[in-house]
């Protein structure tokens, strides 16, 4: 029977071949789109999941007040919370602290003889390798890190430096420049390699033990210092919910009840470790979402894509019912079932579905660089038991979901009507053609929409005035013997011709900050939760900040090397009425205030502009460079030299301050591409669904037209008419996609502390744009069935 099915659906394939290639542009078209999707899908939720402890590995957050009401927070933890929780908390098995290097920190140089590269480290607790399943190549997991001289390498700097992987015993050396803790810069000997699968979200390429980082820092050691990331191993069985409960004041019960130390004290909570990637952002202390929010978005792209696929196949092969109504009589009266036929129909659109995976994967293959270069992932086709599976399963779905409304339509039809030729159909079927054609356009509108919506965000955030000048401004670390001869460096640098001017600060005014809350000033009566950074001369200048009052640091006043500038924010929320000369401490240090800066935007814009502070710092680990516009090219050549004559066999690696700005929006951005994309599609497979209605409502009005033309109406007026149906569709799908479309969008913008409206503009060119790309697709068929020959029309019934 299946057999005969198959042969019977290949050859009503074949004889009607228009309809077929349509049927399979749709769904092949929406089978990729979904393919590309779900690769990407697959890999974002895959983050971190080959840690062999994921469902018991959690990281310790923290949360704090900013002083303006709101709530902060950070993955830092105090230095004592590791092991105070391993040992007063007996739900926890393990407890493991990582600590990564500065966002401000030059790289490392680590060096085997005449090789030398620079490399991301970490220092991880002895346990490390017990509680990650980051996999060892050579070392045992529970002693590499026993020493304080020990070092892990990562496979790929193994064969840089050694060529080898084999390299367990041999010395190497590290050099984190002159400003590096003492003691750090020294010999080291490797005790294991490991390597970082591509689905880690941690990404290193040396392990140093903690306990040889923890030997050399000088600040005090209390439980207000926020340095590492605390990780948790939980015994099996354990309620982690019950148990972040418990740990909310764990912080606060280290100080004296109702004492300022604890009131200012922060507030702890237990995230899952394979869970931190996709819910990584905070609002007020809560995930208010982050990557899983694109992730949700191109799910449910996805699903709609392939939906309107579906409508698209169920829409043309309705339209097809009238030259297959005799072929259906024919066969109930010499005795098919219902089900037989409807069974005969699934097995056609399974048949299309497969033919159309073919093609799809075809698509995939072919659209696969130009997605990894959109999405910034090496996604690949990997015929294996995860992805086959998958894949299958949404073909079949697909293929029962295209056929199942066709087969019921088709199998229905009564054998002596049907004989005499006449199609007969109830308004709750043409109810459903016109819901699906309605639901198609309804969804392509919100497409639309989203679009020009983001679009604009997009603009807003190029455009809009941050508070200083990014434009030609790059900036690099003092590595290698650059940080010993920082001064005269930059005095160099400011002599090559194209350089506007140089200056050394912490970060990047793009979220890479110090902070905390460790500010005094007279009259304080809160804590205040501070963002800033420290930097040389010339920083004011050199980034274009503009001054509201007072002055930048000034080579001319030898006390401004004491001197802090502040915000706006700052002083308003400080309540300086007149802050020039006022003298506050920054954790510890004396210093006055001698100008305060109108508000920049020093992070992206999802956050308001907050406290800033900007303190003198003769030395600093990132050198910043304003270039000439239009000479770049020279002098980058020229810096570039310079840098290699003080760190010869060492890449010049720098980036410009424009290029961080855009990467704080890499997501969005890549949201907007993909969505023009996605839109492009989805309005494409509409319309050929819309294409099918078309062609099935003047088959069905064939009579209809034949006499209205011999009673004299005229070709336009007859194409008007049977358009203005396929229009009143429209506008049904339009006022149901604009609410939509309002609230999704508006809840998007949200998330900025800055962001667009969404005007009527939006509406009018979606609207027209809907319009008339359903008027080219129905004029085809309107303008053929109103030329037809009435006397054929009439002979036809």
């Amino acid at each position: 029977m299946f057999k005969n099915n198959i042969k019977i659906a290949w050859r009503s394939m074949i004889k009607d071949r228009r309809f077929t290639l349509l049927n399979l542009l749709g769904l092949a078209t929406g089978l990729a789109c979904t393919f590309l999707i779900y690769m990407w899908v697959a890999d974002e939720i895959g983050i971190d999941k080959f840690q062999a402890n994921s469902s018991r590995l959690y990281q310790v957050m923290q949360n704090g007040e900013e002083g303006d009401g709101n709530i902060f927070t950070t993955e830092h933890t105090p230095d004592l919370l590791a092991k105070t929780l391993l040992a007063e908390v007996p739900e926890i098995q393990d407890a493991a602290v990582v600590r990564l290097p500065y966002w401000d920190e030059p790289s490392g140089i680590m060096s085997f003889n005449n090789n030398s590269f620079k490399a991301k480290e970490i220092y991880a607790t002895k346990n490390f390798f017990t509680i990650f399943s980051f996999p060892l190549i050579q070392g045992n997991k529970s002693t590499v890190l026993n020493n304080k001289t020990n070092v892990l390498v990562s496979e790929e700097m193994a064969m840089k430096l050694f060529s080898t992987t084999n390299v367990v015993g041999k010395t190497i050396t590290w050099d984190k420049g002159a400003g590096a803790p003492k003691g750090i810069n020294s010999p080291y000997i490797v005790s294991g390699v490991f390597k970082v699968p591509a689905s880690s979200s941690m990404k290193f390429d040396v392990v140093f033990t903690h306990e040889m980082y923890f030997s050399t820092i000088t600040h005090d050691i209390s439980w207000f210092s926020s340095d590492p990331s605390t990780y948790i191993l939980l015994k099996k069985g354990v309620n982690a919910e019950r148990l972040n409960n418990r740990l909310a004041d764990f912080i606060k019960a280290r100080y004296k009840d109702g004492s300022q130390e604890q009131k200012w004290a922060g507030t702890l909570f237990i995230q899952k470790y394979t869970d931190e990637y996709l819910h990584n952002r905070y609002e007020n202390g809560k995930i208010s979402g982050g990557r899983i929010s694109y992730v949700e978005l191109f799910s449910a792209i996805a699903i709609f894509i392939l939906i309107i696929a579906c409508i698209n196949f169920m829409n043309l092969s309705t339209a097809k019912a009238a030259g297959r109504m005799k072929e259906v009589g024919v066969k109930k009266v010499v005795g098919a079932t219902r089900a037989m036929l409807a069974w005969q129909y699934i097995s056609e659109s399974m048949l299309m579905a497969f033919l159309s995976l073919i093609i799809a994967m075809v698509l995939v293959i072919t659209l696969l660089p130009a997605f990894r270069q959109i999405t910034g992932k090496q996604l690949s086709l990997e015929v294996d038991a995860g992805f086959m599976p998958g894949i299958i399963a949404i073909t079949i779905i697909t293929g029962l979901l295209a056929g199942s409304y066709p087969a019921l339509y088709l199998s229905k039809f009564k054998p002596v009507m049907v004989l005499k030729g006449r199609l007969q159909t109830s308004s709750g079927e043409s109810w459903v053609r016109k819901g699906l054609v309605v639901f198609q356009f309804a969804i392509s509108a919100v497409l639309i929409i989203a679009v020009i919506v983001v679009y604009n965000q997009m603009q807003l955030v190029q455009t809009k005035n941050l508070g200083y000048n990014r434009d030609n401004v790059i900036h690099f670390n003092n590595s290698g013997s650059i940080g010993a001869n920082e001064k005269t460096f930059i005095e160099e640098i400011k002599t090559i011709p194209g350089v506007v001017n140089a200056t050394n600060m912490e970060g990047d005014l793009l979220g890479n900050h110090s902070g905390g809350g460790g500010i005094t000033w007279p009259g304080k009566t809160e804590r205040i939760e501070f963002s800033g950074t420290y930097a040389d001369f010339d920083f004011v200048e050199t980034m274009g900040l503009q001054m509201k009052e007072g002055r930048a640091f000034d080579r001319k006043f030898p006390t401004d090397t004491a001197g802090v500038i502040f915000n706006e924010t700052a002083v308003k929320m400080m309540h300086l009425k007149n802050p020039i000369g006022t003298q506050v401490q920054l954790w510890g240090l004396k210093q006055h205030i001698i100008g305060v800066v109108k508000d920049f935007n020093y992070e992206s814009m999802y956050n308001k502009v907050g406290a800033y502070f900007i303190s003198y710092a003769k030395n600093t680990e990132n050198i910043v460079v304003k270039i000439k516009g239009g000479t770049e090219k020279q002098t980058l050549s020229r810096i570039e030299a310079l840098y290699k004559k003080y760190n010869p066999g060492l890449p010049f690696d720098y980036r410009f301050m424009d290029a961080d700005y855009q990467a704080l929006y890499a997501s969005e951005q890549r949201v907007a591409i993909l969505s023009r994309y996605f839109a492009g599609v989805a309005i494409i497979i509409s319309c050929l669904g819309l294409f099918g209605l078309a062609a099935f409502t003047a088959q069905k009005r064939q009579k209809e037209i034949g006499i209205r033309k011999i009673i004299g109406a005229s070709v336009k007026g007859i194409a008007v008419m049977l358009s203005a149906d396929f229009l009143k569709l429209v506008l049904v799908a339009i006022l149901v996609a604009f609410p939509l479309a309002w609230w999704a969008m508006n809840t998007w913008l949200q998330s900025f502390a800055y962001h667009t409206s969404i005007g009527a503009t939006v509406f009018v060119i979606t609207g027209v744009s809907i319009t008339g790309i359903t008027l080219a697709t129905i004029s085809f068929q309107a303008i053929k069935a109103a030329m037809v020959n009435p006397v054929k029309s009439l002979r036809s019934e």
